[in-house]
């Protein structure tokens, strides 16, 4: 039965991932993953996209008591409580809004150094807003460990540079692209999965530094296109109008818990009696 092998979040988007044991989702995602966020001078939506070394700092963020910690590679950590709120913002999130407010204190100031540029702190209004589309995503390592095999030098496709929530082992190889459209129960949880997961330039980037250093969504549309040609892999599994896909989206149907280990299982429609 294929299993739960990693979770990856963190408390600000763009910053470095974290390898939790245990989670639990909301049917807005999980509370804690993305609680923050950056935007630029102009309100708009600031991460790797826009500067990669983001994913050098590290953020530790405890909601008991709203204690948001910074580590910075080349200057001391900023820590603090995250409760007194400043302006309200209306961030874009690729075409959906998300409501938050800056975050008073001395984070925008510590971030915008570091970036070299003016930056605030965001907290959303709703956690688990601040995912790109849907709340929760998924991949195999299967997936991953066969797109390093027939990729050159592909032993830098580290895991990091997909920023998954959910990696399941002891599936084949694109399995989870089948489950488009299907409910799967993921420990405490069920999901329905939506479809698949774009990837955007921030996969070129090395997840300790946030340089770019490898070519890796040339290596998945060479992967894939070939992948359709040698196994007769649906065209819909290829990229779709431009966009280059690996791994999948969900949503919650079912709120829970999710740890390391938990069976990840396809869940049986019930068949409608007719009348």
């Amino acid at each position: 039965m294929p299993l739960v092998s990693r979770l990856s979040t963190t408390p600000v988007k763009g910053t470095a991932l974290h390898g939790p044991r245990t989670v639990t989702v909301t049917r807005n995602g999980v509370p804690e993953n993305r609680r923050f966020h950056l935007v630029d001078a102009r309100r708009r939506l600031f991460n790797g996209k826009q500067h990669g070394p983001l994913v050098q700092l590290t953020a530790e963020f405890d909601p008991g008591d709203d204690q948001l910690r910074l580590l910075f590679p080349d200057r001391p950590p900023v820590a603090g409580r995250t409760t007194e709120l400043g302006e309200a913002v209306r961030t874009d999130f690729y075409g959906r809004p998300v409501d938050g407010h800056l975050v008073e204190g001395p984070w925008s100031a510590a971030l915008s150094d570091f970036v070299g540029r003016e930056v605030h702190l965001v907290a959303v209004d709703r956690p688990g807003d601040a995912v790109d589309v849907h709340p929760v995503t998924l991949i195999s390592t299967a997936t991953l460990e066969h797109l390093r095999r027939v990729t050159p030098d592909g032993e830098r496709l580290d895991h990091r540079r997909f920023r998954m929530l959910v990696e399941v082992d002891g599936c084949d190889v694109h399995e989870e692209d089948t489950w488009a459209g299907r409910r799967v129960r993921i420990g405490g949880a069920t999901v329905q999965v939506v479809g698949p997961v774009p990837r955007c330039v921030v996969t070129n980037e090395n997840p300790d530094s946030g340089v770019v250093d490898f070519s890796t969504l040339k290596a998945i549309v060479r992967y894939r296109g070939e992948l359709a040609t040698d196994l007769s892999t649906p065209v819909a599994h290829l990229p779709d109008n431009g966009a280059v896909i690996l791994g999948m989206y969900a949503t919650v149907e079912q709120p829970g818990e999710i740890s390391l280990g938990d069976p990840v299982e396809l869940v049986d429609e019930t068949a409608v009696q007719p009348a």
